[in-house]
């Protein structure tokens, strides 16, 4: 591996730290390297907050003084911006700073900034490089360039399932499948999503919280929004934690509709780039059938439990769907799956 490619993967440990945090703005990652060391380094905490570069050059600043980032290199995981928008544009940071080289791994996919970093900064004597790590780096701002492209946010379906494709055990076992590893991993997985919907007759049914309830995965950031969908909205139990509990203005009920046009809403309103969808199967089958789902998680816990709630219901696909860049982890007893909807 290269130097380039080594320290990009630094600044990629950096994004990955904003995964969940940035809405609506991406989860990038910088890092200012001279002769080998490095100098600082930095990620975009929030929207409004300076961006990843600015972030890894107050590090530097504040650690090894001006006159030591003067020569230095970049590493950055998206194209810096070139605009005035909530903060400064970050090439002029970068001028300002007296970098000699700045390495980026994915052009922006924002018309107002794409293809403009490199003439700015070459207009100055800055060498600049990209494409480094730039597979990586796709793989974290899938939501962001999604959203711009399309004005649809990433679809997450996640399910716990039996090995027979059941999502509830047999009457008098309890309700949990999968065990307190793959639980906690859930946590995880909800703490780099914007939103988590589900169907009415889940809440009815099962009066889920969908909340981050691990505190040190909640620093920085708010809960996701509770999005629930609805045929008859009038009849959901007001007792349920979704309207009752501390973040219950968190919570926003629609009436059920055209699915994409729920989704493109928030994403408008609510500044939303990666929804995760928990809910029964025949709610999970309507997404699907939309083909509104970008990507799955399942945990398969080792047990055969039969019964009349299958993970997917619904009147069946029109064809079967094949997933890409599959992943499985194993925690505990349980497996993960993990992969992309193969859109073809």
């Amino acid at each position: 591996m290269s130097d380039d490619a080594q320290w990009m993967q630094c600044a990629l440990e950096e994004a990955r730290k904003g995964v969940g945090r940035t809405a609506p703005n991406p989860p990038v990652g910088a890092v200012i390297i001279k002769n080998g060391f490095l100098l600082g380094k930095g990620w975009h905490h929030a929207a409004g907050r300076p961006h990843a570069e600015r972030e890894a050059l107050a590090d530097a600043f504040a650690h090894h003084g001006h006159d030591a980032v003067r020569g230095s290199t970049a590493y950055v995981t998206l194209e810096p911006c070139s605009t005035h928008g909530r903060t400064p544009p970050c090439t002029q940071g970068l001028i300002d700073a007296g970098v000699a080289r700045v390495v980026y791994a994915c052009a922006d996919v924002n018309p107002d900034h794409a293809g403009r970093a490199a003439p700015l900064l070459e207009s100055v004597g800055i060498e600049v490089k990209s494409g480094i790590g730039a597979s990586d780096a796709e793989k974290l701002l899938r939501p962001f360039f999604k959203v711009r492209e399309s004005g649809l946010p990433w679809v997450i379906w996640k399910s716990a399932m039996s090995l027979d494709g059941r999502i509830t055990r047999p009457p008098g076992e309890g309700q949990w499948l999968t065990g307190e590893l793959a639980r906690a991993d859930v946590q995880q997985l909800r703490s780099t999503v914007d939103a988590i919907m589900t169907s009415g007759e889940t809440v009815r049914r099962d009066h889920p919280a969908l909340t981050i309830r691990i505190p040190e995965l909640l620093e920085g950031r708010k809960q996701p929004w509770r999005v629930v969908v609805s045929d008859h909205p009038e009849s959901l139990p007001s007792d349920a934690p979704l309207f009752t509990d501390e973040t219950a203005e968190r919570t926003l009920i629609f009436p059920r509709g055209d699915l994409a046009e729920i989704l493109r809403s928030l994403v408008r309103d609510q500044d939303v780039l990666t929804v995760m969808v928990e809910a029964g199967g025949i709610f999970s089958a309507a997404m699907f059938e939309a083909n509104l789902v970008d990507e799955v998680v399942i945990y398969y816990a080792p047990l055969l439990c039969g019964g009349p709630s299958p993970a997917l219901a619904g009147d069946g696909l029109p064809e079967s769907l094949r997933l890409k860049e599959i992943d499985f982890h194993p925690l505990g007893n349980d497996i993960r799956l993990r992969g992309l909807i193969d859109q073809k």
